[in-house]
């Protein structure tokens, strides 16, 4: 299994965001998490299309699309001309789950599947043969800087669980509240995808992001 940081550009300084891209994948970031918020399935408004493409060119990332947004699969198409890799819908966004990530792997794309803390980790289960990852959101999808819920450890667990029953590899990430002091807690829990914001822009991002991929590796 292989062990991945995604970092956040959320969290990233927009008026040197070129750089910080690529200081993080020169110290070993293999994704780019892009959190795409509408106003709608959550309070705040980030950004869309337009930004995954303009970074698209600058780096050989996985371009990992979050959509935290309502009825998604009404911009699967539009993130794969973008450049997306991967678009993670939310369960709880879908009227038809099973549709939108038909329509993600349609378009060639690497299919997720997102639930809020709220949501049982059972939710997920008839969905597996279906997505390549599973993520679990650690804090309330909207806003940064929340501090991570410890039942989340449980959530993942149980995912893990699933997977191994279906014999299935499946990538499990996790988004929100994670720093160095805690992330080997979530990877003893079975996550294997870890995006980070605040704890990877904040001060050094080279220095930050090598530090998280020396954990990383350590599991390996």
């Amino acid at each position: 299994m292989d062990y991945i940081l995604a970092p956040s550009i959320l969290a990233a300084d927009f008026t040197k965001l070129g750089e910080e891209i690529r200081l993080t994948e020169e110290n070993g970031a293999a994704w780019l998490h892009f959190d795409v918020m509408d106003g709608m399935f959550v309070p705040s408004i980030s950004f869309g299309m337009p930004v995954l493409k303009s970074i698209r060119h600058a780096t050989g990332q996985f371009m990992d699309a979050h959509l935290m947004v309502q009825d998604p699969i009404r911009y699967v198409e539009a993130f794969k001309e973008a450049g997306a890799d991967g678009v993670t819908v939310h369960l709880e966004a879908c009227p038809d789950v099973k549709a939108a990530l038909d329509k993600i792997h349609a378009c060639g794309m690497k299919a997720g599947l997102s639930i809020c803390p709220e949501t049982p980790a059972a939710e997920v289960e008839e969905y597996l043969d279906d997505v390549e990852m599973i993520l679990i959101m650690c804090v309330h999808p909207g806003f940064g800087g929340q501090k991570f819920i410890p039942e989340s450890l449980e959530k993942i667990r149980a995912v893990r669980a699933m997977a191994r029953e279906k014999g299935k590899d499946l990538n499990i990430q996790v988004d929100g509240g994670v720093y160095l002091t805690n992330v080997r807690e979530v990877l003893d829990a079975g996550a294997n995808v870890i995006v980070a914001g605040s704890a990877v822009f904040n001060g050094s991002p080279a220095e930050n992001t090598k530090n998280f991929m020396e954990i990383l590796k350590s599991y390996e």
